[in-house]
C-alpha cells in the first residue's frame, strides 16, 4: 500500500503496481472481485472500470478513515461496490452476506499506506511526533504503547527480532525498559537511535523496531496466513489471487503458501510413497515476484520494496 493517498490526492495518485494488478486479474463485465485492503480505493477503481458494466467489488479495510476516502473515490460506481470495515481474513463472511459463493479475483495489497504513515496521530512514523498507537483500526485490542511500556524485556526483544529481523533486539529492548514510560513515537525513535547508533546506509535505526511493533499490534502475519487460506478457497476455477507485499516476512509467507498449494504431494522428501492425499489447488503464475519499474519508483519511492505474486485457482478434480 505504498501509494500516497490523502483525501486531496486520492483521486489523482496511482497506487503501486497498478497496471500489473489490472493485468493479473481476470477482469470481465460480470466478474466478482474482492479488494481485501481497499485503502483509498486506487486499485478498486481500476478493477471496477475494467469490469464495466456489471462487475461487482467488495472492498474491505480495518481503517474507517480509509473507507471514508474509498467511498468518495468509488462513488461513481454506486450499486457495484460494497465497502465493509473488517479484516480480509473474514472475507468469506462478507462475501457470504452478499450471496457470493465464489469470486473471480482477490487483491491483497499488504502493509502500510502512505495515508496512514503520513498521519502523525496514528503513531506509525518515527519522523513525526505522535502517540504510540500503530493500530490499523480503532477496535484493535493492543496498541504499541502497551507493548513498549508493559512487556517483559525478553518478550519485547522477541517481537523486535521476529517481526523486525533486528539483530540488536535485546539491546533495544533493554534501552526501552530503562526509558519507560515512553509516550510518543519520537521518544521511542530516539531511544532506539541512542541504543544502536546511526546507520551508515541511511536507514533510520528505528525502522525495523517500528515495523516489528506495527506487525505485532495488528497481528499482520497471522492475518495474512488466514487470508491466503480463505482467499484460495473462495476463488472460482480460473480466479486469481494477487498479493503485494512490502517486506521479506510477508513475501516468504506468500511464496510458501503458493508453492505448497500448487503441489499434488506435500509429504516429506524421505517419504517413499505419498500418504498426504494433498491435491494442488493453485497454479503459480509468477515464479518470480513482479517488482516496480524504475519509473514508478522515481515517482513513488515507497514502492521500491513492493513484490507482487499471483496464483490461479485450478478446476476441482
Amino acid at each position: 500500500m505504498a501509494a500516497s493517498n490523502d483525501a486531496a490526492s486520492a483521486g489523482e495518485h496511482t497506487p503501486v503496481l497498478y497496471q500489473n494488478v489490472l493485468a493479473a486479474l481476470p477482469l470481465h463485465a460480470a466478474g466478482r472481485y474482492i479488494d481485501g485492503t481497499v485503502g483509498a480505493g486506487g486499485h478498486a477503481s481500476g478493477i471496477l472500470e475494467g469490469s464495466t458494466p456489471e462487475g461487482l467489488l467488495l472492498g474491505l479495510d480495518r481503517d474507517p478513515r480509509a473507507l471514508e476516502i474509498a467511498g468518495e473515490r468509488l462513488a461513481p460506481y454506486e450499486g457495484r461496490v460494497f465497502l465493509r470495515r473488517g479484516s480480509y481474513a473474514q472475507m468469506h463472511e462478507y462475501a457470504s452476506e452478499l450471496g457470493w459463493q465464489s469470486v473471480d479475483g482477490i487483491l491483497l495489497d499488504l502493509g502500510l499506506s502512505s495515508m496512514q504513515l503520513d498521519e502523525a496521530g496514528r503513531g506509525f512514523s518515527f519522523q513525526a511526533e505522535g502517540p504510540l498507537d500503530m493500530r490499523f483500526g480503532p477496535d484493535a485490542p493492543t496498541s504499541a504503547s502497551r507493548l513498549v511500556n508493559e512487556l517483559e524485556v525478553e518478550a519485547l526483544a522477541d517481537i523486535i527480532w521476529r517481526y523486525g529481523e533486528e539483530s540488536r533486539s535485546r539491546r533495544i529492548a533493554r534501552a526501552i525498559e530503562r526509558a519507560r514510560p515512553l509516550k510518543t513515537t519520537t521518544e521511542l525513535a530516539e531511544v532506539v537511535a541512542r541504543a544502536v547508533g546511526r546507520s551508515k546506509r541511511g536507514l533510520h535505526p528505528a525502522t525495523k523496531t517500528f515495523q516489528a511493533l506495527r506487525i505485532a499490534v495488528n497481528e499482520e502475519l497471522e492475518v495474512l496466513e488466514r487470508g491466503l487460506e480463505i482467499g484460495s478457497d473462495l476463488l472460482g476455477p480460473g480466479g486469481r489471487l494477487v498479493v503485494i507485499s512490502f517486506h521479506s516476512l510477508e513475501d516468504r509467507i506468500v511464496k510458501h503458501f503458493f508453492r505448497q498449494a500448487s503441489k499434488d504431494c506435500i509429504c516429506p522428501p524421505e517419504t517413499p510413497v505419498c500418504v498426504c492425499d494433498h491435491q494442488a489447488s493453485l497454479k503459480v503464475i509468477t515464479p518470480r515476484p513482479i517488482r516496480p519499474e524504475k519509473a514508478e519508483i522515481q515517482v513513488n519511492p515507497r514502492s521500491r520494496s513492493a513484490k507482487m505474486r499471483v496464483a490461479e485457482r485450478l478446476p476441482v478434480a
